[in-house]
């Protein structure tokens, strides 16, 4: 098939030292491009480029990716820019659906962050300096539909971990575990995870970390969100880039890129039906998710692919648990390959993009196939990929979205101020120096509510015995 989607090119890089030695995400994300094309091992590739997509991150340009494709000669390019909110895998399968479609001939992905340069500016005082860019993209993606709630985002704020913490709660409540089982089987978890970062060439952590480390909090692990301490939680102060150039075959075979270059997405899927996390019919059992779990399930089953490699999205330990269950694997401790955000780094907005490249690497060296899951927002919206060194199929899509609306709708929200009903889900944030308990409610007229407590013995309680389950009264919005 001449218009079947493969990468050929790869650019990863990353910095550690002090603030004059880092580089600013602009310039790290054309450090990465220039690689990607070298490792494509034919430059004419930049002649078939069609256009750029960056995801947002904490920079301010507006668009770096025209700013890149100018400094690589790539000309006459459309240029997209995609906000949070957004599924970064999105990326890859609109680049991979053009392509297929005989849209577009190439199409390169970048995404890159320096917030570490950002923090050893403050650690040494020195004002961080951005190269200004101020002309728009062509095309500036956004998600029309908000994250959180209001009465979410005053409680929990805008912050992520929060929110997972409190499906964390209700995945713990699920699979039985008593709350020192569960951080055990965490930390254990995650510390092997660690090992596997400090062996990632491109991994940001150089040492393992003692599964006790990870379970205990200290000042190197200071608790984010009960029972998530900082170990348990993406790492984003890092100054890392990455690039993917995805061409047609057709492209690939006039440019004599070697066949040990080439890696094909095989299939790919995505849940963008949006629902706040308070409402959801179940907090840890997205309709949407499973479905866009089975497209690639029933593929594998079809074509007798089974997968050897995975890299399961790792921004908090419920997200890796809820996408392995979806994918109906039985144990997480090896599902991945860079060895998680926390440890290997988890650049805002660009992670699944070092995933990706990290999965393409393994695959070049003989693997068989491999599966790379994406998330956004508050485990909001999901993604599948499935990838192969062998081009057994031609490039498939499913965007379950629809599907999704229709099968699975939220749950009212309860006016109530005074009313009974189960606790669904609950986390402890300390807010203005003093312990806050935030607990989801299904109440008894079968609506939603959240209320709070901060009285210090029953939030001691909710940190050694399990209350997801228990029956309580709320009166004025507060736990009684």
């Amino acid at each position: 098939m001449s218009n079947r989607p493969v990468v050929v090119g790869l650019g990863t890089i990353q910095q550690k030292g002090n603030y004059d030695e880092l580089d600013e995400a602009l310039i790290l994300m054309d450090k990465a491009v220039k690689k990607a094309i070298g490792d494509s091992t034919n430059s004419n590739i930049t002649e078939y480029i069609d256009e750029v997509r960056v995801p947002k991150g904490f920079w301010r340009y507006r668009d770096p990716g025209k700013w890149v494709a100018e400094n690589n000669n790539i000309k006459s390019v459309q240029t997209t820019v995609t906000k949070v909110g957004i599924l970064q895998q999105n990326l890859i399968n609109t680049a991979c659906n053009k392509i297929q479609n005989g849209e577009i001939e190439a199409s390169l992905i970048l995404g890159g962050e320096s917030r570490f340069k950002m923090l050893r500016s403050s650690i040494e005082k020195k004002d961080y300096i951005e190269t200004p860019l101020i002309t728009n993209p062509d095309i500036y993606d956004k998600s029309t539909e908000e994250l959180q709630l209001d009465i979410e985002e005053k409680e929990l704020g805008s912050m992520a971990v929060g929110y997972y913490a409190i499906l964390e709660s209700a995945f713990r409540c699920m699979l039985q575990n008593n709350h020192d089982d569960h951080n055990n089987y965490l930390s254990e978890i995650y510390s092997g995870y660690s090992e596997i970062a400090a062996r990632n060439k491109d991994g940001w952590i150089e040492q393992s970390i003692d599964k006790k480390d990870i379970k205990n909090e200290s000042k190197k692990n200071l608790r984010q969100a009960f029972p998530y301490n900082k170990y348990h939680c993406t790492s984003w102060n890092v100054n890392q880039a990455c690039a993917i150039i995805i061409c047609s075959e057709d492209v690939a075979n006039k440019l004599n890129i070697p066949i040990e270059k080439r890696v094909y997405p095989l299939a790919s899927s995505e849940n963008n039906h949006m629902i706040s996390t308070l409402q959801r019919p179940n907090l840890i059992q997205s309709e949407g998710m499973q479905l866009a779990a089975n497209f690639i399930l029933d593929i594998c089953s079809k074509y007798n692919l089974k997968p050897d490699l995975y890299d399961l999205y790792s921004c908090f330990p419920v997200a890796v648990q809820m996408f392995a269950k979806s994918l109906k694997l039985d144990q997480i401790n090896d599902k991945t390959i860079t060895g998680a955000m926390p440890f290997a780094g988890g650049p805002l907005n660009s992670y699944v993009l070092h995933s990706t490249a990290k999965l393409i690497e393994k695959l070049r060296k003989n693997y068989n196939v491999g599966i790379v899951t994406g998330a956004s927002g508050m485990m909001t919206k999901q993604s599948y990929a499935l990838w192969s060194k062998n081009p057994y199929i031609d490039f498939k899509y499913k965007d379950c979205t629809h599907k999704a609306k229709e099968v699975e709708l939220p749950v009212k929200l309860s006016d109530q101020k005074n009313g009974s009903g189960k606790i669904i889900g609950y986390t402890i944030l300390m807010k203005n120096n003093i312990n806050k308990a935030i607990i989801f409610v299904d109440t008894d007229e079968r609506k939603r509510k959240l209320i709070t407590s901060s009285d210090e013995s029953i939030i001691n309680k909710m940190q050694n015995t399990e209350w997801v389950g228990k029956r309580i009264i709320f009166k004025e919005d507060q736990l009684a």
